[in-house]
């Protein structure tokens, strides 16, 4: 497995899977920032590889005057619409504790603004239904390596797989299921 170091180039750094966790140290110890989703540190790690220079990025954080501290069953979600504890305690309610803001109610509630609380009941009873498997975006590979293996080894583990994750991990090149895979169980 290769080490995160200032010394890799922004190829050599995108052939390899790294932890959020080694992005943040590495951010750290270089005096970059930490904050922000995975392929924000991606994004900068490789910036600072190519050019020596910390990436300048530019913050912007919106404020909402909503109260959503009354949410109503005609209550409109709003725009950055944010799965807060309230939020999450009114769903809770309303569906029963069975309720998670899985992905794709995720965003269907972010691409529809102008909905009710009440069509967002429907959409999430309609997306459970519905049978769909969730796309997983790029920054999952760890959930989309796992989906994929059991897709083609319903016979075998989560630490079968695993363990195939983590040898696939450790080689150079993507980072998808393939049936050579297999060979880190033998």
């Amino acid at each position: 497995m290769v080490k995160l170091t200032r010394d890799l180039n922004p190829q050599e750094f995108n052939d390899y899977y790294f932890l959020k966790d080694e992005l943040k140290d590495f951010c750290r110890k270089e005096g970059l920032m930490v904050s922000g989703s995975k392929q924000d540190l991606e994004k900068r790690i490789v910036h600072y590889l190519a050019t020596g220079e910390e990436l300048k990025e530019v913050n912007v954080k919106i404020v909402s005057n909503d109260s959503v501290s009354k949410i109503a069953m005609d209550s409109k979600l709003g725009e950055n619409f944010k799965c807060s504890e309230d939020k999450r305690a009114f769903f809770e309610r309303e569906i029963g504790k069975g309720f998670k803001f899985k992905v794709k109610f995720q965003k269907w509630l972010k691409a529809n603004p102008e909905k009710t609380y009440s069509d967002a009941i429907e959409a999430y009873y309609e997306i459970q239904n519905s049978g769909e498997k969730t796309e997983i975006d790029k920054q999952f590979q760890y959930n989309q390596y796992i989906r994929d293996f059991f897709e083609d080894n319903d016979d075998k583990s989560l630490d079968d797989a695993i363990k195939c994750w983590k040898y696939k991990k450790s080689i150079k090149g993507h980072n998808r299921y393939e049936k050579s895979d297999l060979e880190a169980l033998l």
